[in-house]
């Protein structure tokens, strides 16, 4: 891999065993890479595999399939002490942030856990450590360090965790639906503070939402996801500008528009459900929901190909500008 490639990943698959010997394919060949200094976005629907991808880059658990290879190293080969010195460098914020952080323990020894369990430093030095990590994302040490979570908001808890995440100065930060469980006045602030602590620590983000507008605004590129498999992947201008996949259109047609005039092309509009994951549609998954679908759809699924630099789509009939949404969609 190269200087710049932090975390590559290459034909991740997760698999789960279901009671009367059934097994369920989470998450199937999924190749993407994240660059050092950037935010990759991931969305789509609830039940793609979004979250399923982040605990098995995490090892939580492992892959059942394929690598996750993290500054040079295939982390799904590392032994159990390997892995555990190479998780300092990578740290994940989860999407509820009241019930992640331990309800018996102090926010002071919350925060300092990554350390104790890095063996990272004397007691004073961890609670240095922490009382500076703490008064960067805005809480005051003296305050809350001998507090517990239940004493705080939503958002004061996300502070704790995303302190909790970089109190090891990590190159690499999951964001899992980091905002999804708050308030809509305190999204932002939430957002800000990633923005600032990656400026500050110099961090690589990882950021999963299926808030689009949300994504669209703190992401350089963003992956798309569908029953487990990538469909798109560009940086975030074009692909809200002009995505090739009508599963993207789709997603794009469905943010809310502040214009009681405007409303979506009856094209770009999804029919049906999301098929069950146990039983997913031959060929192309996406084919029971897409308008442009063709008996070539369901025999054969379609290849992962660059269809133009750094814009990335898995279809046999991607759309072309004249069927993207309009550009007044984009304002």
């Amino acid at each position: 891999m190269s200087p710049a490639e932090l975390l590559v990943i290459d034909d991740l698959s997760v698999t789960y065993a279901l009671p009367r010997g059934r097994r369920l394919m989470a998450v199937a060949n999924v190749s993407f890479t994240v660059y050092r200094g950037e935010t990759l976005g991931l969305v789509g629907e609830s039940g793609c595999g979004k979250s399923t991808i982040s605990r098995a880059i995490m090892q939580l658990p492992p892959p059942t399939g394929g690598s996750v290879i993290f500054e040079g190293r295939n982390l799904a080969k590392l032994d159990t002490a390997t892995l555990r010195r190479a998780r300092k460098r990578l740290h994940m914020i989860f999407q509820d942030p009241i019930s992640s952080l331990n309800p018996r323990r102090k926010v002071g020894d919350i925060v300092a856990e990554p350390l104790a369990i890095a063996g990272i430093g004397g007691t004073e030095d961890r609670r240095r450590r922490v009382r500076a990590v703490l008064e960067t994302v805005g809480l005051d040490p003296d305050q809350i360090m001998d507090r517990r979570p239940h004493e705080f908001s939503g958002g004061q808890c996300q502070r704790i965790a995303i302190a909790r995440a970089l109190v090891t100065e990590p190159q690499l930060v999951i964001c899992d639906e980091p905002v999804s469980a708050l308030d809509v006045s305190v999204r932002a602030q939430i957002l800000n503070c990633l923005e600032d602590m990656k400026t500050r620590y110099g961090l690589t983000l990882l950021f999963i939402s299926h808030d689009l507008a949300v994504v669209k605004n703190i992401s350089d590129r963003v992956a798309v996801m569908y029953l487990g498999r990538l469909c798109e992947l560009a940086p975030s201008a074009r692909l809200y500008a002009a995505p090739l996949h009508p599963y993207t259109a789709a997603l794009m047609a469905a943010i809310p528009v502040m214009d009681p005039d405007w409303s979506p092309s009856p094209s770009h509009l999804l029919a049906g459900e999301l098929p069950s994951p146990m039983n997913p549609p031959s060929g192309c998954r996406f084919r029971t929901r897409c308008p442009r679908a063709a008996p070539l759809c369901a025999a054969r699924a379609p290849e992962w190909q660059e269809a133009e630099a750094g814009h990335f789509v898995a279809c046999h009939f991607p759309l072309v500008a004249s069927d993207t949404i309009s550009p007044a969609r984009q304002s």
